[in-house]
């Protein structure tokens, strides 16, 4: 499957592969020793499967490890991260469901200097 948007970041990449009115899908690729930043979003929520590598899951207070046949939910304003510890690539796939705008990220915490 072909992608039809993609972007480079500090901490990897992502794909996108179906953007319709409602939901997106993506596939996000963590590279070892990153991690996204700290952020919530307002008119979205997301659920992610876990498909290659590991990862330690933040959402509000709670902190899980998660690794391939992992899902996980977040809810609209949930504040959420995630990071790749491991010495392979992070890979999951991500399907947002509401407004999917790459705008709607407030950043609360960033390795990369991003706001």
């Amino acid at each position: 499957m072909n992608w039809i948007d993609a972007d480079d970041r500090p901490w990897g990449r992502w794909e996108e592969y179906l953007n319709e009115t409602g939901y997106r899908v993506k596939r996000i690729i963590v590279h070892p020793d990153q991690r996204l930043s700290l952020q919530r979003h307002e008119k979205r929520s997301e659920h992610w499967v876990i498909v290659a590598g590991s990862g330690r899951f933040t959402l509000d207070d709670s902190v899980t490890d998660v690794s391939p046949g992992d899902t996980v939910f977040i809810p609209v304003r949930g504040i959420h991260r995630i990071e790749n510890p491991g010495p392979d690539n992070l890979i999951i796939i991500e399907t947002q469901l509401g407004i999917c705008d790459e705008d709607d990220i407030e950043r609360l915490e960033d390795d990369y200097g991003r706001d």
